[in-house]
């Protein structure tokens, strides 16, 4: 019998590197694809010996076509640290656009089920609290971030088309903050930066007055998340997927200083153009729908494991 095929287009990235190895351990076989522009080759260097498991190296604005049948694909291509996606704001755009219908023809091509990894960002610097996915957004079109944002509610616009002009079978989750092992040191966001600064003796800096919040949630609970979403049959309409334990951004350096028994200080520079004031999921549709989901580990616990990782890095 053939095996259960599953494709994750940046398979090498943080997310996606942990999707690979979930999906592995679940028995089913893996068509990693990745141009390696911000993901990485040790993140998926354990996976090469597995026999179900293969990378392509490919970049998905070009037209894709793959000598397996599958049956269900992950659309995580796109880098998601400002840093990174600000480098080559043209290009961004188009991989979430142009690389969405890329995999959505594959979609249709084999008849599978397609999910597209957004981002809480499409709410943009949100004016109501906690956010629900029937919220619009605050968004701008053309801030420094908008390749981004806009990509993203553009990947969402083709996936939600497809559904109803192909009957494909298409899922959208909104990713809120996450963080773990596998992320670059390079990262730009905040929990590599600050365990990065606080393990070299540096400054933790924050931006703004520390004021600002997010919601964090460690990458394990997130490909529960996703797993769950793709095996679910109700699930078309966007989807929160995040913590709703929402900490200031200053709490949060205060809390990496004493948890790496650091002495550095904290120091404040100028807030981003378009970075949000507040961010924080409502997951009651998500604990609706994937029987009860909702992230399982502490800021602690998963603070823990993320130190303890970037300790053999810094």
């Amino acid at each position: 019998m053939r095996k259960y095929t599953t494709l994750v287009a940046g398979g090498a990235g943080f997310v996606g590197s942990h999707l690979c190895h979930r999906l592995l351990a679940d028995g089913k076989r893996v068509v990693c694809i990745d141009n390696l522009s911000t993901g990485q080759a040790t993140n998926i260097e354990a996976l090469q010996a597995n026999p179900s498991f293969d990378f392509i190296l490919h970049d998905v604005v070009k037209p894709l076509h793959v000598d397996y049948a599958v049956d269900e694909i992950y659309s995580l291509a796109c880098p998601a640290s400002p840093i990174h996606y600000q480098k080559d704001p043209v290009k961004t755009f188009k991989t979430s656009i142009i690389g969405s219908i890329n995999l959505l023809e594959l979609a249709r091509e084999n008849h599978a089920r397609i999910l597209l990894a957004s981002t809480s960002e499409v709410y943009g610097n949100a004016l109501e609290t906690p956010q629900r996915e029937s919220y619009y957004g605050n968004v701008t079109p053309n801030g420094p971030r908008s390749c981004y944002d806009e990509g993203k509610r553009g990947a969402e616009t083709l996936f939600c088309d497809y559904h109803r002009k192909y009957g494909l079978d298409t899922k959208i989750v909104r990713i809120f903050n996450t963080y773990g092992p596998l992320m670059r040191v390079d990262d730009g966001r905040v929990v590599p930066t600050f365990i990065s600064q606080a393990l070299k003796g540096e400054s933790l800096t924050i931006y703004g007055d520390g004021a600002q919040t997010r919601s964090l949630m460690y990458i394990d609970d997130l490909i529960e998340g996703l797993v769950k979403t793709m095996a679910c049959s109700c699930c078309y309409a966007p989807l929160n997927l995040g913590n709703p334990d929402e900490r200031t951004i200053r709490n949060l350096a205060e809390r990496i200083l004493q948890l790496t028994h650091s002495s550095s200080t904290l120091t404040y520079q100028p807030r981003p153009e378009n970075d949000p004031i507040r961010r924080c999921p409502d997951i009651s549709r998500a604990q609706r729908l994937l029987d009860g989901w909702h992230p399982k580990i502490s800021l602690d616990e998963g603070l823990h494991k993320t130190i303890t990782h970037f300790k053999s890095l810094v």
